[in-house]
């Protein structure tokens, strides 16, 4: 008998009620995340004008970094302790998390000062960091296989348009009512504590992964009733489950593909936070859209939350490689057509241009990588945390390049410079994906990580 043959009562288990509690539960972290993300980029001018930064300050464009890249150092840092820490149970620090967040999201509302605000951003990025990490982990170790991307596709990727599109219509609607901008970006940035607030007690009910219990704890009674709760079924098990194998055995064999996980996150992260940061500041202007929160709204509304809907209904048909190849090349091509025609084409034809590499990235790259599709289903239960942790990491690592890079890129070669450069960095990332990921659709976990491979049978 072979080690995925154990779990077979849950990766052949139907959909059901269990899993949209679960999924409403792990993916009211990802659309906080969504939330507190993107609202940044929508009143970062804001924010720097209400404490005496403005464009013709010698420091705003480091301002305008720190602001928006604090939360993605500590999103970083956050991955790497909250997946090490993974390893010692995926409940039991679930629910720390979305605490963070909360905390980091509501003391936005008192800072006084600039460098305030960057710390308590990085303090929110914490718990960013560990969510990502835990909500897919935990997500895919309960999931049955045949349902498991549209369900990380939905809870980590579409989850995280909803949450951006709500941060621009409360924008709007804030704007609408004459609120003082000093208090609409305070009102707007506190207001992420609410979804990820409103999830804490339950993140700490939710029963412990059968995966964890059997691979890394160790015990056999908590796995059958886990699995008897969740499959209504009951496990034989004749032989110990506890995974023996060190760290070094899984990344000898498997580094490449690691690697190459991490890698894909990083590019795709590169690219897609210079839209989500500064988007609605240099690109909206450049098109002639003066208001950040209608821009934000159009492109997420308009073309990020669509671009999930497809990946929902792709990537347990399709496959996760061919549409995560098919994203990137729809990026590339959208931004390289953007940087060459804009100033020869309508405003909304450019912004259509513009919109249409946040529908290709949502339903590809943003509902695979981004979504920790890869690290979940590529690296076997026993380093399953540590490798979600470092692809966490090297996304946040580019998104927090793109936080201090981009401006500079943007501001000293130009508009057109700076968006061909991203197309090309999406073009790369498609190749990547062709040649370095294998496919993971409808397989249990123990066969798409090659687990099968190393464990004897059972």
């Amino acid at each position: 008998m072979k080690l995925s043959d154990i779990f077979k009562p849950l990766d052949q288990r139907n959909f059901d009620v269990w899993h949209i509690k679960s999924l409403l539960t792990t993916g009211m972290g990802v659309f906080t995340d969504g939330y507190d993300l993107s609202s940044v980029g929508i009143v970062l001018a804001i924010v720097l004008s209400s404490f005496g930064i403005t464009s013709k300050s010698p420091d705003y464009t480091l301002w305008q970094s720190l602001v928006s890249g604090s939360a993605l150092i500590g999103a970083a840092v956050g991955a790497i302790i909250f997946g090490i820490l993974s390893n010692r149970g995926r409940k039991t620090f679930y629910g720390i998390d979305v605490a963070l967040l909360s905390v980091g999201a509501l003391l936005q509302a008192f800072v006084s000062t600039p460098l305030e605000l960057v710390i308590v951003r990085g303090l929110l990025g914490l718990g960013v960091g560990a969510d990502y990490v835990l909500s897919p982990m935990i997500m895919a170790e309960h999931s049955n296989a045949k349902d498991r991307g549209k369900l990380l596709a939905f809870g980590f990727g579409l989850m995280w348009g909803f949450g951006a599109t709500t941060a621009a219509a409360i924008a709007l609607g804030l704007e609408a009512l004459s609120v003082p901008t000093d208090v609409i970006w305070r009102v707007v940035l506190a207001a992420g504590a609410i979804p990820s607030a409103s999830v804490i007690y339950l993140r700490r009910k939710i029963p412990e992964t059968p995966r964890y219990l059997a691979r890394i704890k160790g015990d056999v009674e908590k796995f059958r009733e886990v699995v008897r709760t969740l499959a209504n079924t009951d496990v034989h098990i004749s032989k110990e489950l506890k995974d023996a194998n060190g760290f070094s055995a899984y990344f000898s064999k498997f580094w490449k593909t690691f690697l190459a996980a991490c890698l894909l996150w990083f590019l795709f992260d590169i690219v897609a936070y210079s839209g989500i940061l500064f988007g609605p500041t240099a690109i909206a202007k450049s098109i002639g859209i003066n208001n950040s929160a209608i821009f934000q709204f159009i492109i997420e509304f308009g073309f990020t939350v669509p671009g999930g809907i497809i990946a929902l209904l792709t990537l347990d048909r399709i496959g996760r490689k061919p549409m995560q190849t098919f994203g990137f090349f729809g990026m590339a091509i959208s931004l390289l057509l953007f940087s060459l025609l804009k100033t020869s084409i309508p405003a909304t034809t450019a912004l259509i241009l513009y919109g249409l590499q946040n529908l290709f990235s949502q339903a590809g790259p943003g509902s695979v990588s981004a979504s920790g599709m890869l690290g979940v289903e590529l690296a076997p239960t026993k380093v399953r945390g540590l490798v979600q942790s470092l692809t966490v990491a090297s996304g946040r690592t580019g998104a927090a390049l793109t936080a201090f890079v981009f401006p500079a890129l943007f501001n000293t070669y130009g508009e057109s410079f700076a968006v061909a450069f991203l197309s090309s960095v999406a073009f790369v990332a498609a190749v990547l994906t062709l040649i370095a990921v294998p496919e993971t659709k409808g397989k249990p976990l123990e066969v798409s990580s090659q687990e099968d491979l190393i464990v004897q049978e059972i």
